[in-house]
């Protein structure tokens, strides 16, 4: 069976504003410490030993498909599809298990998001692996990271029974905890935490769509019947947009029967605000990851980003997020970094193109 990696890659990264823009949000950006490669390119590039350009598809929003294009060239075109409307996980998952399977009936997807780093690539392809070995023989699979500390920001899965080496069965998902559970979770060593990467094969994934969102499988049908007269694109405008807005943990994965988890532990973050990315940097003696024109006077714990060349001061000023751009300067308390995206709401409703 062949396998095919569906990257999805339509966010907005909103919380990393403002580096992050409408049209160039954080996959198209070089944010994860000591790469230069966009966090999109990087996905692509660390899964080459698995699967060839020509089997990744890569889900966007119409509007970032130029962009898209621009940054990973050896994608075939007809691989990059765009929505014309972001309606979540769900349809982005089922939308390109369509269309893959149109064109290879066993075809293995393996699903990630384009936006996450991982700093031990070898580890990491290890753990895909297992995923691929067990959706092949017809499993649904997810990947949970091996927590290390109580984090309430992200949702959990309860590890079950042990199914083959290195695959458990996942006994639940769970939504994101307060910080009491989060402990208790940890403790237990039984709860990992949810990557949001899922393998299945094609027809499997669209059998469980059929079962539990069937009001999705419709549209998908529809669109298979047009792409097999040549009018998918016409369609796609007209029944997209009236899809179920819903992840696909939510819609399926907290539905069947039966999900098996690998577990790994390979440096895994989804990048998901400005605090990540100064957990992720290198600090210096009081803590704090800046640029090496930052002049830094009594301050501990501070992330500065600011171009080439460009001298910031900081003085008597502790665990601030500060970033500076050609045309916005973000300054937040580190720990107030997820706020963010309400800097980006209001420019939204302003028109305010900076968003």
């Amino acid at each position: 069976m062949a396998t095919y990696a569906v990257i999805m890659a339509g966010g907005s990264g909103t919380r990393f504003w403002p580096a992050s823009r409408r049209l160039r949000p954080k996959q198209l950006l070089p944010l994860a410490p000591g790469d230069e490669r966009s966090l999109l390119r990087a996905t692509v590039e660390r899964i080459a030993p698995l699967v060839p350009a020509e089997r990744v598809a890569v889900v966007t929003s119409a509007e970032l498909g130029e962009a898209t294009a621009r940054e990973l060239p050896e994608v075939p075109q007809e691989n990059l599809l765009t929505e014309p409307l972001g309606r979540n996980t769900a349809p982005c998952v089922g939308w390109a298990a369509s269309v893959i399977g149109r064109r290879d009936p066993d075809a293995v997807l393996m699903v990630l998001p384009a936006d996450h780093h991982i700093a031990d690539e070898a580890r990491f392809l290890e753990v895909l692996r297992r995923g691929i070995e067990a959706a092949e023989d017809g499993a649904i699979v997810t990947v949970g990271i091996e927590p290390t500390r109580p984090e309430t920001g992200y949702g959990y899965l309860e590890k079950g029974a042990p199914v083959r080496e290195g695959v458990h069965l996942a006994r639940r998902f769970v939504e994101k905890p307060n910080r009491q559970r989060a402990e208790q979770f940890l403790a237990s060593g039984q709860f990992l935490w949810n990557s949001g990467m899922f393998f299945f094969r094609a027809s499997v994934i669209l059998e469980a769509i059929a079962e539990h969102l069937p009001s999705l499988a419709e549209g998908l049908a529809r669109l298979d019947e047009a792409a097999a007269r040549g009018r998918e694109t016409e369609e796609l405008a007209r029944t997209y947009p009236t899809l179920p807005s819903v992840s696909i943990d939510h819609g399926v994965m907290e539905k069947v029967d039966e999900v098996w988890v690998v577990p790994g532990s390979f440096g895994w973050s989804d990048l998901g605000s400005w605090t990540t990315a100064w957990e992720l940097a290198g600090h210096d003696e009081d803590g704090n990851a800046v640029t090496p024109e930052t002049l830094l006077e009594d301050a501990r714990g501070n992330y500065v980003s600011a171009p080439k060349g460009k001298l910031v001061a900081l003085v008597g000023v502790d665990d601030l997020v500060v970033v500076d751009t050609e045309d916005a300067l973000l300054v937040v308390p580190r720990e107030r970094a997820q706020d963010v995206r309400a800097i980006v709401a209001r420019l939204r409703e302003r028109g305010d193109e900076r968003r």
